[in-house]
């Protein structure tokens, strides 16, 4: 059996493991990265890029264009090719990654195996990532059904398209298809957009109902059926929805079943493996990162993680994971953003010291500019700081970026206030909020109108 030794050992070349390997690396570490399957991992393969290359393409044809459907996939396609260089074997070589290709698994507590080589490292970090999860649906496993593994192979504009789930990925695959041409029918067992603030949430599903998507909501599949081309769902109380293709976008799971943690010394659950706030397991010399992690599920997570984690293990220093300030958008039009709390959370957490900001995008001259009036900006504050913003609307992911460094370095919302941003934008609908924060303070202070008087009476 081949041996290696090395500092460390990076199980899965998706986002986060790319990034530890690449950091570590060109900071002097030997680092040895494992792979099994396609370099860049779900992200660049079937996450993150292919559903953004369509949702361009879908936008477009909103717009007008002329856009067929296997050139939208051929598009998307163009789009992975342009960044797995990036991502690819031939560049971590050429840093001095040493990448081994095959699945891995724990030996011990201080090794794993690959396909006849044991590689023994200082540190491991298990970046290995998430999977579509197929629910227990009867007939599920012995009809054809797609996930985000398999969607874009899709070369014909499906007739009608089915999608159990009413999370993200369902939503932003709906608007999708349903823009290039097909019939969809989104089934969810709870609220669609459940995880989101229902008022943002509600202007995103109206938006996607008043382009056709037929969105069923609390309702239970009992069976799946059919064959290629015919599928038919049905729900308690009899209902059956029948369609030409079926999308399985219902939750994740973590990828640990090939890894023999238990060999390790390493807790895991459904969840993902169990890390403490260093993004340690149970066994010390072993990290987990991103999706596997079971902290969320999204890549720039991951890439947050690997900093975390790379600072501990090249430097001892006691760097711990915060998770407050993560953003998520949903990228449907329009976009749903959040980082920090909901108006809920933020109620529950801050009671009578929290307030509530709400700006319209209406408001905002850009907006009325370009027709995208629809939508709004809520923050949340709480002793002069952001605890949480909400933004449903044209570009909201972009809009958000500046409370996401406000939350992240815990900046006061003067610095929004203050900031001199160039007119007209969208992201003046922020500065906008943050105002609103003072406003009260300012304007109707009776302390602050006594001294502005007294001033001016004092000024020659």
């Amino acid at each position: 059996m081949t041996q290696i030794t090395t500092d460390i050992c990076v199980i899965g070349a998706g986002s986060g493991g790319l990034s530890v390997a690449a950091g570590a690396v060109q900071m002097g570490a030997r680092v040895v990265l494992v792979e099994g399957h396609k370099m860049g991992g779900d992200c660049l393969n079937y996450g993150c890029v292919p559903s953004k290359a369509l949702l361009a393409q879908a936008k477009a044809a909103k717009a007008g264009a002329k856009v067929d459907f296997a050139k939208a996939m051929a598009h998307v396609q163009a789009a992975i090719a342009a960044i797995a260089p990036h991502d690819s074997v031939e560049r971590f070589e050429g840093l001095g990654v040493q990448v081994v290709r095959g699945w891995a698994r724990f030996a011990d507590a201080r090794s794993i195996e690959v396909d006849g080589t044991r590689i023994r490292a200082r540190r491991f970090v298990i970046a290995t990532g998430s999977r579509a999860a197929l629910p227990p649906i009867e007939g599920l496993d012995s009809v054809p059904c797609m996930t985000n593994e398999t969607i874009f192979d899709l070369t014909e504009c499906p007739g009608h398209l089915l999608i159990i789930g009413g999370g993200p990925i369902g939503m932003e695959m709906a608007q999708a298809h349903r823009r290039l041409g097909a019939r969809v029918t989104v089934i969810e067992g709870a609220r669609a957009m459940g995880r989101d603030d229902p008022e943002a949430a509600a202007v995103v599903l109206d938006a996607l109902r008043g382009e056709g998507i037929d969105i069923v909501e609390d309702v239970q599949i009992e069976q799946v059926s059919g064959r290629k081309g015919a599928i038919e769902v049905r729900v308690r109380g009899g209902t059956i929805f029948s369609g030409t293709h079926l999308l399985v976008a219902a939750g994740r799971l973590p990828n640990i079943e090939r890894l023999d943690l238990d060999r390790a010394g390493i807790a895991h659950s459904r969840a993902g493996i169990t890390v403490d706030a260093r993004l340690r397991t149970t066994n010390r010399r072993v990290y987990a990162i991103g999706d596997v992690a079971g902290q969320g599920q999204f890549t720039h997570l991951a890439g947050y993680h690997a900093g975390v984690i790379i600072r501990s293990m090249l430097f001892g220093l006691p760097a711990k994971a915060r998770h407050d300030h993560i953003p998520h958008v949903t990228y449907t039009d329009p976009e749903l953003a959040q980082i920090g709390l909901t108006e809920a959370e933020a109620r529950k957490q801050y009671g009578a010291r929290l307030s509530v900001h709400r700006i319209g995008y209406d408001q905002i001259d850009r907006a009325q500019a370009e027709g995208c009036t629809g939508g709004f900006l809520k923050l949340m504050a709480a002793y002069g700081r952001p605890v949480g913003v909400t933004c449903v609307g044209a570009q909201a992911g972009e809009v958000i970026a500046p409370f996401a460094l406000a939350i992240a370095n815990r900046l006061k919302l003067t610095a929004i206030a203050g900031t001199v941003l160039p007119y007209p934008t969208l992201a003046e609908i922020g500065k906008r909020a943050a105002g609103a924060y003072f406003s009260p303070k300012l304007f109707d202070n009776i302390n602050v109108k006594r001294v502005v008087r007294a001033v001016q009476r004092w000024l020659p």
